[in-house]
């Protein structure tokens, strides 16, 4: 079986899927941009980078961005043309349907089997947009909006299928296409993301941190932004660190913006706001980005893991801090509603409100052994609906029912 993968940076979503396709004896094809790891034995074929949207007097407002997606699809489009011409034409495609790289692929492989990877369809009301009460959108932002979905329902239209990771994800789709997208996770490798009551990791300054001594706060972040919470997360921090004798936060993530815009005057958040807080900075650690491996031990050691976030993308990190046995303190939005129930398996506070984050953190760390059994919840939520080989296993499901069956059938009650 010949199994293609499509998106833009590198295998993403995709990387535990085609190890193990490729492990298990299947050829394996990664059509991307930029390539993010290796994987053994995956050919990886790289097409053109499309330039980001253009502002041109010929293109009409808001049309930028469809067009660069536009672009995107063509380039993936010549790529697996090139390759039906070698006679590499493979029998399924698995791709993420959010730049364009999907829309035109049933086109040149009108035969081939093809599901859309559903990570986020973009809305006025519901979602990220309009959540900070007041930044709500005007109709120029509605109507910029409609066109950034455009690619992904004109590639759900032609597709056999589609996967969303979340309940809450799959629900932001027009509830016409809704049906034809199952619900699995990528999941997570329960084996690697386990609690350690050993664990330790080591400073750059030389210092050697260990489950409360210490106590250590985390927080994670592919950029330390107000999409994730970081400002709530660091104003919170310091209200903490003036009651608490020892607490050390360690705030882990990039200092660019990956969602939303820079603050004002440019410069990064982290910098932006520190310069509005009274709080000692021997107590807050920035590693910058840090190695998985560190991440794992990080999650570890934690005496209490924050994780805020808009109704937006589930990270893997917060799911990953769970099965370490991390005690996730999340904000109260749909995205996290779906796997902390508060006081069952985490704990959550209103997004906005540092004050409760400030307490609800002050009493975990007052109350060290007070919380083993949400700890332990956590821990089987992850093993019940995230471990690696049950997502696994959902995914092949789906690859095997698209390639014996030209179109697939609603899959909403399958994995829902």
């Amino acid at each position: 079986m010949h199994v293609a993968f499509v998106h833009r940076r590198g295998f993403g979503q995709f990387a535990a899927l085609a190890s193990h396709l490729a492990e298990a004896g299947s050829e394996v094809t990664l059509v991307t941009e930029t390539v993010d790891q290796k994987i053994p034995s995956v050919r990886v074929v790289r097409h053109r980078a499309e330039p980001g949207p253009r502002v041109h007097p010929q293109i009409a407002r808001h049309l930028g961005v469809p067009d660069h997606h536009v672009r995107i699809g063509h380039r993936v489009a010549e790529t697996f043309e090139a390759m039906a011409r070698l006679g590499q034409v493979p029998d399924i495609v698995l791709g993420h349907i959010g730049w364009g790289s999907m829309m035109f692929v049933k086109d040149v492989l009108p035969r081939t089997p093809a599901l859309g990877y559903c990570e986020f369809f973009y809305r006025a009301e519901g979602a990220d947009v309009g959540f900070v009460p007041e930044d709500q959108p005007d109709s120029e932002t509605r109507k910029r909006l409609r066109l950034r979905n455009a690619a992904q329902l004109l590639s759900l239209e032609a597709m056999d299928g589609g996967i969303s990771p979340t309940n809450w994800q799959r629900s932001l789709y027009p509830s016409d296409v809704r049906h034809r997208i199952a619900v699995c996770h990528e999941g997570i490798d329960t084996r690697r993301f386990r609690p350690d009551p050993t664990a330790s990791l080591k400073l750059p300054d030389g210092r050697v941190l260990k489950a409360g001594a210490p106590p250590i706060v985390t927080f994670v972040a592919r950029d330390m932004e107000p999409y994730r919470g970081f400002p709530q997360a660091l104003e919170a921090a310091a209200k903490v660190v003036r009651r608490h004798p020892n607490a050390l936060f360690v705030f882990v993530g990039g200092d660019g913006v990956s969602y939303g815009a820079p603050p004002p005057g440019g410069g990064s958040w982290k910098e932006h706001l520190l310069q509005s807080l009274d709080v000692p900075r021997e107590r807050l650690i920035f590693p910058g980005v840090v190695p998985h491996s560190v991440l794992r031990q990080l999650f570890q050691i934690s005496a209490a893991h924050l994780y805020l976030t808009y109704p937006f993308v589930l990270s893997w990190s917060v799911v990953e801090a769970m099965a370490c046995g991390a005690l996730v303190i999340g904000s109260d939005t749909a995205p996290v509603q779906e796997i902390i129930r508060s006081g069952r398996n985490g704990l959550l506070v209103p997004f906005f409100d540092t004050d409760a984050l400030a307490e609800t953190i002050l009493d975990v760390l007052a109350r060290p052994d007070g919380f083993h059994e949400l700890r332990a919840a956590a821990r089987r939520t992850v093993e019940q609906r995230f471990r690696l080989e049950d997502c696994l296993a959902r995914q092949l499901a789906l690859i095997g029912k698209a390639i014996g069956k030209s179109t697939m059938l609603s899959m909403e009650s399958q994995f829902a």
